[in-house]
Order: C-alpha cells, then structure tokens, then sequence
C-alpha cells in the first residue's frame, strides 16, 4: 500500500468546494470519481483544505492511499490524462501538478503546518464580466496605505473569532497566528496575501472584507485592533466573494 502526496490546481467555479457531499459536484469527488474508475479501485482523498463552493486552488494537497503500479514520475500525468479524457478540448479544470511518495502515516491535513491564501481584489471601474469568477470587483477607489496599515493590526497571534463565520466545523480554539498579511499593487489588481498556521471558517474572506471597508473609508485602519479585541463577529466586514480566494500553499 502505497502512500501518495498529490499537489493539485483547480478552477473552483463550477464546484461546490472541494469536501464530497452527496448529490453535489466537488472537487474532491470528480477526483475520487476519475481515479477510482481509472485504476478500478475505490479511492479516497484526505485534502488539507476544505475550500468552499467558488474558491481556487494553486497548491491544494491531499493524500490517497492505494496499490497504484504507476511509477511517481509519471502519476501526475497519468491522472491529467484521465481527468481531460472527457473534455472535447482536452482541458479538465483541475490538475495534478506534483505527486510524491510519503511515508507510512503521513496525512496531508493533520501533518500541515500552515497555509499561504491568495485573494485578488480588482479596483477599477472598467467592469469585465469574463473576470468576475477570479476577484472580487471594487469599482470605487481603494486606499491601499490604510489597508497596509489595517494588515499590521491582523499579524500575530490573537483570537480571531471576530473573523469566523457560523456554520463551519466546530473548533477548540478560535485563536490563531498570521504569521504574514501583505497587500501589494499589481496593475489593475490589488494582490492580498496572507500565511498562518490555521484558518477558521471563511476567515480570510471576512479579513479581506474588512480591508475592503477601511479601504473605502467605511472604518479606520486602527479599529481593526478593536475589532479583533471584541471577539465580535458583527463588528468585523462583510464576507469578500468566494471567486477571489485562492489556496496557494501548504506548508509542511
């Protein structure tokens, strides 16, 4: 029995996030679906990240266990293959990018030490209805020096139950450490990214969200420490979109 580290990209779009749930089309089924059928075993995987319906990966990690002959090398693009089977382009929107070998008792969840999230936020009043599924559109303009400023509140290890929306998997603890939140101009793009070693439910989002709000002027960069310090989830922003949320890396 072999134990296999998978890296995987994927287009979220059309998803309804990465965990199985019956009835739904997820990431994480379409996997298990595609390699079952592939090497006639019944296959599961254990993902790092349970991403919600809309939200991206660069660099999802997830561990199968199985009595696969393929050699390592070439895994990745055995699965590619059989992920694109079915697509008239060739294309699928999900894709190995990297296979290894781990060993005996390795878990791609339990054995992560952090995470590094990706958000794209577009600030400009040109609407392009093809980029909407990417980022979260901003028409009016942002202050991108308040929005730094807010960050510096965020990094550190706090309680950060004001950023956790109801709903997801119950925890023993909302503390949490980020140990990096940068917010950087790219072009049209204001390009937020943020490290830690865990994230609550739909936390970055919340945070990105209320960047947003100081970037607007709807609050000050230095009432993100208040916010933080009331452990008050309505004191915090609104949730950003799903669509500009991308799961870079995980890190081990």
């Amino acid at each position: 029995m072999r134990n296999i580290l998978l890296t995987i990209k994927y287009d979220g779009t059309n998803y309804a996030g990465w965990q199985r749930q019956s009835g739904k089309r997820t990431v994480c089924g379409r996997l298990e679906e595609v390699l079952s059928s592939y090497f006639d075993m019944d296959i599961k995987l254990e993902g790092t990240s349970r991403t919600d319906a809309g939200v991206h990966a660069l660099g999802q990690r997830a561990t199968l266990r199985a009595d696969i002959k393929v050699p390592i090398e070439k895994l990745a693009q055995v699965i590619n293959t059989a992920l694109a089977d079915d697509r008239l382009e060739g294309i699928s929107d999900i894709e190995i990018v990297d296979a290894k070998e781990m060993p005996e008792g390795f878990h791609a969840r339990f054995d992560s030490k952090g995470k590094r999230y990706i958000y794209k936020i577009r600030n400009t009043k040109d609407i392009d209805i093809f980029k909407k599924n990417y980022c979260f559109h901003v028409r009016e303009p942002l202050d991108l020096e308040a929005m730094k400023k807010a960050a510096e509140h965020i990094v550190g290890t706090h309680d950060f139950a004001c950023f956790q929306t109801a709903g997801g998997n119950s925890v023993s603890t909302t503390v949490r450490t980020v140990s990096s939140l940068t917010i950087e101009k790219e072009n049209e793009y204001l390009i937020v990214k943020i490290e830690g070693d865990g994230f609550l439910y739909n936390m970055v989002r919340i945070i990105v969200g209320t960047l947003v709000e100081v970037g607007l002027g709807k609050r000050t960069a230095d009432s993100v420490k208040d916010i933080i310090e009331s452990k008050n989830r309505s004191n915090a922003g609104r949730t950003a979109p799903a669509s500009g949320l991308y799961l870079d890396e995980v890190f081990y």
